[in-house]
């Protein structure tokens, strides 16, 4: 069978017969896993997580925040990188060896996605992929009956987005998207402060991104024996096989699929579907979009990377709020309002996970053109926002209790449709009118086009 994503109507009789065919891979699992793995939590309430994307965010982020609760058990890995599987193999199974003091060996390897999503164990999955592969494999994912961690942005196009949406919202799956700002204090509180008018009226917002330099030309290479980069490529169009368009092979350093528009979109949807998370939970706009969008952008005319440069976008809501993105501005969310603003960013990382709370005091991370505006009470009768002190607990606890997450599908799908209004704008020389309704620009064909792309079969998403 070609190692390929498929059509929705066979994929779990694919899923079911790849983990039958995958019991060899799972023969060395142990059947017992000591209890002083996972403190007191029982077997049968553990959560089984499986990582798909085996690459610098998964090692340093997602894999990390999952495996330090007790009431989860990381128990397989898939990539198309066959070192980054054993890689992640070693780094999972020696975490889980020192936490006990014993040998451990209980992670099973997949080189193929669907293998693992047909493996009964398996309750749940972190997605930690290249955007290009975010929608598919979320859809494929919660069909097969698991519950999603998924790394942002949600989509590769708006039509993707949508349809990602659709699939958890017809299967009642757990999803969560990586927009972890929604779990830090500043960004929570910087939003109520909004939403409870402290800085009077809402009027503008402005969006800071970092920037993204230019490459050269690279040469074709030969394909790593390790690497199944067909499939790597997915949805995509064939492209030749260069390194700095995938990843490093030694190490793991930041990939230069990054930059490459056929991917993503760069740093609009990058760090913009961050900023643009947080911008819209101050303006209560998580479940609509702009109304108006225009801007240019600067973008590289040769090298391999070729995301946007330098730029400016304005979106316009239909309250009258405008919100402006460009790298000009400091990178963060600051808020205009008729009696103030208030800035709000990751400020000084340095603060430990321990003392998150200390954010609020830090100006890096929190500020307002009066001290008092920050300093405020929201009171009892006030608008509290969804509290959430760590995005892959809240997912796990969601879980759980079948309770919607702080980041569901839906807003994640609202944030990055707006970062992907933004980028059809640095395309298109004019004001473009959007139907944030029926999610199609308004009399405007070209625009619309947009919306998706040609996608290679078989790694298709039907409709």
């Amino acid at each position: 069978m070609d190692q390929a994503s498929i059509p929705r109507r066979e994929f779990l009789k694919t899923a079911a017969a790849g983990a039958m065919a995958s019991t060899s891979l799972v023969a060395g699992f142990p059947a017992i896993v000591p209890s002083s793995v996972f403190g007191q939590t029982a077997p049968s309430n553990r959560i089984n997580v499986g990582a798909i994307g085996n690459g610098r965010i998964s090692r340093i982020h997602d894999l990390p925040n999952i495996w330090k609760y007790d009431n989860a058990r990381i128990m397989a890995v898939c990539d198309l990188d066959g070192h980054r599987v054993e890689d992640a193999k070693v780094l999972i199974n020696g975490y889980y060896s020192k936490k006990t003091g014993k040998p451990y060996d209980g992670v099973t390897g997949y080189g193929d996605y669907r293998e693992l999503l047909g493996n009964k164990d398996v309750d749940a999955v972190v997605i930690s992929t290249p955007d290009h592969w975010h929608s598919i494999l979320g859809i494929h994912a919660v069909e097969a009956g698991k519950d999603v961690y998924l790394q942002k942005p949600a989509s590769l196009t708006i039509t993707e987005g949508r349809a990602l949406s659709y699939a958890v919202q017809r299967t009642g799956r757990i999803l969560q998207l990586g927009s972890q700002q929604r779990s830090t204090p500043q960004f929570r509180y910087a939003a109520e402060l909004v939403r409870n008018g402290r800085i009077g009226r809402l009027q503008a917002v402005e969006v800071g991104l970092p920037g993204d330099p230019s490459g050269d030309e690279e040469p074709e290479m030969p394909v790593p024996k390790n690497l199944n980069y067909e499939m790597w490529l997915g949805s995509t169009p064939y492209a030749f096989y260069t390194e700095k368009r995938v990843h490093p092979q030694v190490g793991y350093d930041r990939p230069g699929w990054l930059r490459c528009e056929q991917f993503g979109a760069g740093m609009i949807t990058g760090w913009g579907a961050h900023h643009v998370d947080s911008a819209h939970w101050g303006m209560g706009t998580e479940y609509t979009g702009p109304v108006e969008v225009s801007g240019w952008a600067e973008f590289p005319k040769s090298g391999l990377w070729d995301v946007h440069g330098k730029f400016k976008t304005e979106a316009l809501y239909a309250d009258g709020v405008k919100m402006t993105i460009s790298g000009d501005f400091p990178n963060g969310v600051k808020f205009y309002g008729t009696e103030g603003w208030i800035f709000v960013s990751r400020g000084n990382e340095k603060v430990t996970n321990s003392d998150p709370a200390s954010k609020l005091k830090d100006p890096e991370a929190l500020a307002a053109s009066d001290p008092k505006i920050i300093t405020s009470v929201i009171g009892p009768d006030e608008i509290h926002l969804y509290k959430s002190d760590d995005q892959h607990g809240n997912w796990l606890d969601c879980i759980k209790s079948r309770l919607q997450p702080i980041a569901p599908a839906e807003v994640g799908h609202r944030s990055c449709s707006a970062c992907l209004l933004h980028h059809i704008a640095m395309k298109l020389p004019r004001t473009l009118y959007w139907d944030p309704v029926r999610e199609r620009f308004k009399n405007d064909d070209e625009a619309n086009a947009r919306l998706s792309r040609p996608q290679r079969w078989p790694y298709v998403i039907e409709s």
